[in-house]
């Protein structure tokens, strides 16, 4: 697309951010109010906790010059730490647009740039709470920037879950690197051999692919720090699921890539406060 469109991922996406900020705005008028919900106050924060009250709040801004639509799942409100983390992430990817938009001066972009953001709750335990981040930001190009983060609260310990915390040891993210590697690289070779490419160009996009593979899995945390639990039955955590945005292990066709490791290659690994929350 020539920078003078909008980026057909970021209308899509914005499109389905401002569809569910009306459906969730509808829920909010038409379910009865729960407690830390709705008039109710939030529930004041535990003694030590650091992060002041805030209280998220669905936003649709539109301008000749750009466009914002941002959603949260309501249910956040209730773990102010996390709410300040979700709206602490929302405002520094405003900032970024903004920052792009104000570069025009009294000009504008040719197009509305776009910063559109759904926020989901994946899991919500007593134990783990998870919610997951997606969206896009078009400041011009081809297309726009990919936004992907999740955020694992803890709500009995009042605090965010990080993979640096997680695993401490450097022991452990080389078992995790070992085994996401694996997982990637079989899909690779697989994905080019269902596409039946000629011998060279299938070649190609393994050698190339799985550079990128080995480049965005180096046994870091910082490379798997976007994470959501996976539980079983019993609430358990059964595996993680990271996520690689793309560009991180694969070209932008590839779009963002997951892959699940299991519990019993994690736990060995896994700090002893957090390996309660696994399943064994």
């Amino acid at each position: 697309m020539s920078p003078s469109k909008s980026s057909p991922l970021a209308r899509t996406v914005l499109l389905a951010a401002l569809a569910a900020v009306s459906l969730a705005a509808c829920k909010r008028e038409s379910a009865p109010a729960a407690p830390g919900d709705g008039a109710t106050p939030a529930a004041t924060p535990p003694a030590g906790a650091d992060a002041a009250p805030v209280a998220l709040k669905d936003a649709i801004e539109t301008t000749d010059r750009y466009v914002v639509g941002i959603s949260y799942p309501a249910a956040a409100n209730r773990y102010p730490g996390l709410a300040k983390a979700l709206s602490d992430y929302a405002a520094a990817e405003r900032a970024e647009l903004m920052e792009a938009v104000d570069a025009f001066g009294n000009d504008k972009p040719t197009a509305p740039y776009e910063l559109s953001l759904a926020f989901e709750q994946v899991v919500d335990t007593p134990q783990i709470v998870a919610v997951a981040a997606d969206g896009s930001r078009y400041t011009g190009g081809a297309h726009g920037q990919p936004l992907i983060a999740r955020f694992v609260w803890l709500p009995q310990q009042d605090k965010r879950l990080t993979s640096a915390s997680l695993v401490p040891d450097p022991k452990g993210w080389q078992a995790v690197s070992d085994y996401v590697r694996e997982q990637l690289h079989t899909a690779v070779v697989t994905r080019a051999d269902e596409d039946e490419l000629a011998a060279t160009d299938r070649a190609a996009l393994i050698k190339s692919t799985s550079r990128m593979i080995d480049e965005g899995t180096e046994p870091e945390p910082a490379n798997f720090s976007e994470f959501v639990p996976v539980l079983d039955a019993a609430g358990h955590v059964a595996a993680l699921r990271f996520v690689f945005p793309p560009y991180q292990v694969g070209p932008y066709a590839d779009g963002t890539q997951t892959v699940d490791v299991p519990a019993s290659v994690l736990l060995p690994h896994v700090a002893p406060e957090y390996a309660g929350l696994f399943a064994r």
